[in-house]
């Protein structure tokens, strides 16, 4: 089974987007170097986070996302972003009337039942989890193998945090990747396995 991985760009002070979503600099980075990360053309990097970013997206199988995400994109118009090969979509509520049943996108109830299902959709394939209330909760049910950050130098004060409402001890591993790239520090922590009671601390 694929690792599953809690991702996002995140600012020092641990948000991933302000008040009302906005990412704002948090995506600087990806259009500030001359390498193209994918075939958009859009997107360019410097060459170090090319080298970091483009294997791990090259792995990735299935993304999981909350309804709020899910929303706030309008589904991506049925095209899972980045190549990615399957969306699970974390709700309550069915796919919008109209839906293409057709289109990559899975909506699942639960956490678990949403990994659950990233997992068989993506084989040995990474399942990337997105990083604030839907990731939160899938660290916090013991479901997170890695996290990884992009950090970047802006200081939001408040927003969406990338941990979302988390609010117990989780202990990481030491980071297997610190990479510097142009406005953007590449972290990649492992997450530490222990028993329930150790890891609530």
């Amino acid at each position: 089974m694929g690792k599953v991985v809690m991702y996002s760009s995140v600012s020092v002070d641990g948000f991933v987007a302000d008040e009302n979503d906005q990412p704002g600099p948090l995506f600087d980075w990806l259009s500030s170097g001359d390498v193209a990360l994918d075939d958009s053309g859009i997107v360019k990097v410097s060459q170090v986070s090319y080298d970091y970013t483009r294997p791990y997206w090259d792995q990735i199988g299935t993304t999981v996302v909350g309804r709020h995400v899910f929303d706030i994109t309008d589904g991506w118009d049925g095209k899972p972003p980045a190549g990615i090969d399957h969306v699970v979509v974390v709700t309550h509520r069915p796919a919008p009337e109209g839906w293409d049943p057709e289109a990559p996108f899975h909506f699942v109830e639960g956490v678990e039942a949403a990994v659950a299902k990233a997992q068989e959709l993506a084989g040995d394939r990474i399942v990337e989890v997105a990083a604030g209330d839907v990731g939160g909760q899938v660290l916090a049910a013991g479901l997170v193998d890695e996290v990884r950050m992009d950090v970047v130098p802006v200081v939001l004060g408040s927003g969406k945090r990338y941990f979302g409402s988390v609010d117990a001890q989780h202990l990481l591993e030491d980071p297997d990747e610190v990479i510097q790239g142009n406005r953007v520090l590449h972290l990649r922590y492992p997450v530490r396995r222990l028993g329930s009671d150790e890891q609530k601390g």
